[in-house]
């Protein structure tokens, strides 16, 4: 029943003695037959390089599998040496890029592409990964029932359900051929958390009726319960997500399961599904700061991680695609999350009939060499604690009307401005860093106007015993109006120029702004030009510790419209309560720091962001840096520091509990090592 409802009549193209091969060889391999030849694969825990490679596959695909050939996958290997290969099986039309036997398959196949690609993976002791849309799915939403239904009552083009079959009937069923049939390692499920839409079809109303009593269904933001309705389908999500791995993990217990983007930025929670790994792709318009943001989140998230570098650059809005990336490019963006402990992997296209561009191996032979180089240094290596920037669990659900969204603008914003002033900065979440604030000289909460009373009362006691809290824009500040003695005097203005005085005058163009009135112990820090001298910020001892605000909002602005003022400003409020961070680095602006630790060694990483990475899709070179000075706070003197990967010992002195080192140049990536034995 079950592919009368879900297979394409138009089958493969081949012979019968193609069939009974195809047959027998998925009965052995289903059986557990391995050759006792292939080399023991790397789990993705251990894994650091990877290629991702896919073509979401469509009724277009013809001859899928026709230049697909063993030798074709032994020069990948061969240039690259990557720990796995991730490719196509099914994109987020719905048409599978392999022979099926429970899904949709393309109209046209020569041979069976993926079974050549295990075949060759398995003989190299290279991982295979399926890239698979989940949520996602053009064909599965045309068949009855399985759509998702939009709040105007009509089925969703993309989005399934996740009140229907289709989970059960071609999800499951389908990753289970995969795991035992093909003996695949594994699925990058894609188009999942973020594709997830509300759902106003009768299964999934009746369901949240049962569920929270409300039987009043918003339509719309704004409407009563419309929260409460939000909260309802990610609460499914998670169920299902959790289902789906408990059922193909009893056909194939090995069978390594992530979804991407579950459990980072888009959907910044504690990990509560059985995943093997996390991952995502960043943005193939803003390469280096989606990298900053995401990494640091992840690197606190418990699981092993990593992110994909697009290998071409394109601009979502009007699909322009700017051509293929330089190899200095992406190592730069591969530095960003090497240097934070992440593995790596990057995205090529397949052609239309699953084969790739030979001609890009090359480069990515030259990105893939860079990232081994930092492998033995900075895998799995962890943040020292340093800056605290503080994504909200509630505040980010509460602000985003989609179910799991990357609308973070304003905490990226700020994250970029602590990060371009030399400050080493983890992004954590509340499940991340309660119990452990102390560990944080500096707490920096930017820009959300909800928090969890709990944690709230964490935060204030974490001042009261010594700690540091910025606090970023004028909702924010409301919520902690007694410990910051002031009086909030009328609105909060909405979005718009804001003039800052201070040291000079500076202009935020997308900024709320408030008025306040400061009590006696409260000083002022810069003021809102234009008023009675409001206070642009303040600062306010607190038991043994600081509180701070500013009561306008910068994230935006400095987002879209980097500023020296606005950055300057940010750095000198962090500073006065941040007085002596572990490292400083002076010689130039254009340079990120990364704090880590790694086998006992103190790793201070330097990446060079230096150029218009923001705005130009592509960088042909990157101008190295430097000198810089890198001054290190250590109790005792070390007995070696050495700059890596090069291997250089720099000219370098301790004196007065500093060990102070000089960089003579910065040309992408290098790593101030410390070491005491």
């Amino acid at each position: 029943m079950m592919l009368q409802l879900i297979c394409n009549p138009r089958r493969i193209t081949s012979n019968s003695f193609y069939f009974a091969t195809l047959v027998l060889l998925g009965l052995a391999v289903a059986g557990g037959t391995v050759s006792a030849q292939e080399p023991v694969r790397l789990k993705r825990a251990d894994s650091f390089l990877g290629i991702h490679f896919d073509f979401h596959a469509g009724k277009d695909c013809t001859n899928v599998g026709a230049h697909t050939t063993p030798a074709m996958i032994e020069n990948i290997i061969n240039l690259v040496h990557p720990d796995y290969l991730q490719i196509d099986c099914k994109g987020h039309p719905g048409w599978s890029s392999y022979p099926t036997k429970v899904g949709h398959p393309v109209p046209g196949f020569v041979g069976d592409p993926l079974r050549v690609w295990r075949s060759v993976t398995a003989k190299r002791g290279v991982a295979l990964y399926m890239h698979y849309s989940g949520v996602a799915d053009d064909h599965a939403c045309q068949l009855p029932g399985w759509a998702a239904i939009n709040a105007d009552g009509q089925p969703n083009q993309r989005a399934t359900s996740l009140f229907g079959s289709y989970t059960d009937r071609l999800l499951i069923p389908q990753l289970r051929e995969l795991a035992t049939v093909y003996k695949v390692d594994g699925v990058w499920v894609d188009g999942d958390c973020w594709a997830a839409v509300r759902d106003y079809s009768e299964p999934a109303l009746k369901a949240f009726r049962a569920a929270t009593g409300i039987q009043s269904v918003p339509r719309k933001p704004g409407e009563p319960y419309w929260f409460e309705f939000l909260e309802f389908h990610r609460d499914a999500f998670r169920k299902n997500l959790r289902h789906e791995i408990a059922e193909v993990k009893k056909a194939s217990p090995a069978f390594q399961f992530c979804s991407n983007w579950s459990f980072t930025d888009h959907m910044p929670e504690p990990v509560s599904a059985p995943v093997d790994f996390l991952s995502g792709d960043f943005d193939p318009e803003n390469s280096v700061n989606s990298a900053r943001f995401a990494a640091r989140y992840l690197v606190r998230q418990g699981k092993p991680w990593d992110l994909m570098d697009w290998s071409f650059a394109m601009s979502w809005k009007d699909k322009k695609n700017y051509g293929p990336k330089t190899a200095e490019q992406m190592q730069r963006e591969a530095a960003v999350v090497v240097a934070l402990g992440g593995g790596f992997q990057v995205y090529f296209k397949q052609k239309r009939d699953g084969s790739i561009y030979d001609e890009q191996m090359p480069v990515m032979a030259e990105v893939a060499k860079f990232c081994r180089e930092r492998q033995s240094l900075c895998h799995h290596s962890e943040p020292v604690p340093q800056i605290a920037l503080l994504l909200s669990t509630p505040g980010h659900y509460r602000k985003i009307d989609s179910l799991f969204g990357r609308n973070n603008h304003e905490a990226n914003g700020v994250l970029q401005a602590l990060v371009e002033s030399q400050q080493s900065v983890e992004v954590v979440g509340e499940h991340q860093i309660t119990g452990r604030l102390s560990q944080y000289p500096l707490i920096v909460v930017p820009e959300w106007d909800y928090l969890d009373l709990q944690f709230k009362k964490e935060l204030t006691d974490y001042v009261r015993a010594g700690g540091n809290l910025l606090l970023v824009g004028p909702k924010t500040a409301a919520l902690f109006k007694p410990e910051l003695g002031v009086e909030l005097l009328g609105k909060v203005k909405p979005a718009g120029s804001v003039r800052i005085v201070k040291e000079g005058e500076f202009t935020v163009r997308k900024s709320e702004s408030q008025g306040v009135r400061l009590d006696a112990q409260s000083v002022s820090f810069g003021t809102l030009a234009g008023t009675n001298q409001t206070p642009a910020a303040s600062i306010k001892s607190l038991g043994r510790g600081k509180i701070a605000a500013t009561y306008f909002s910068l994230g935006l602005d400095y987002r879209d419209a980097p500023s020296f003022a606005v950055r300057n400003f940010l750095n000198e409020l962090a500073s006065q309560m941040f007085t002596n961070p572990i490292v400083r680095v002076e010689g130039s602006a254009d340079v990120d720091v990364c704090l880590m630790r790694n086998k006992g060694k103190l790793l201070v990483n330097l990446i060079n962001t230096s150029g218009q990475h923001r705005t130009e899709p592509i960088t042909k070179s990157i101008v190295p840096i430097g000198p810089l000075t890198v001054s290190i706070r250590q109790a005792v003197k070390p007995a070696k520091v050495t700059l890596q990967p090069s291997g250089e010992v720099p000219k370098f002195d301790y004196a007065a509990g500093v060990i102070n080192v000089t960089v003579p140049q910065l040309k992408i990536h290098e790593v101030v090592v410390v070491e005491n034995k």
